[in-house]
């Protein structure tokens, strides 16, 4: 009996030290980013093309992409709404061998950082329907 029992807890032991040999894969650390992310916040070129068209209301944009950043008027008292949006993107890759009990491991790494932008300026008319929007967006 007693034999048993500490084959079971070498085992259980062997196994902990083991798991720092393996490394999360890249597609759960995507995984792990997006949750982040949540759903919130998230305008897209796609997400413009899709939902903000000629004839809508300004309730129904605020819907679609909530608040805008800036709002203006024109000399005949018309709006125009500013969405101005900035995001970074960082990745690190990295690659390490075999590691013993709580020794790391030489390894390398290296780091990217992309910065994306998306202005979308839509103009309002007199009964404030959308009456034309535009966009840009970029990468660098």
């Amino acid at each position: 009996m007693k034999l048993s029992y500490f084959k079971y807890l070498g085992t259980t032991v062997v196994l902990i030290f083991l798991q720092g040999c393996f490394p999360t894969s890249l597609v759960e650390q995507q995984q792990d980013i997006q949750a982040a992310k949540g759903a919130g916040d998230n305008i897209s070129v796609g997400k413009v093309q899709r939902e903000i068209k000629v004839g809508m209301s300004s309730s129904d944009v605020v819907v679609a992409l909530g608040s805008p950043n800036m709002v203006t008027t024109d000399d005949k008292r018309r709006e125009t709404w500013v969405y101005d949006k900035v995001s970074t993107e960082a990745m690190v890759s990295a690659s390490s061998g075999m590691r013993f009990f709580w020794l790391p491991a030489d390894g390398k790494a290296a780091a990217t950082t992309t910065q994306k932008t998306l202005t979308i300026i839509i103009k309002f008319d007199e009964q404030s329907k959308v009456r034309d929007f535009a966009y840009h967006q970029s990468k660098f």
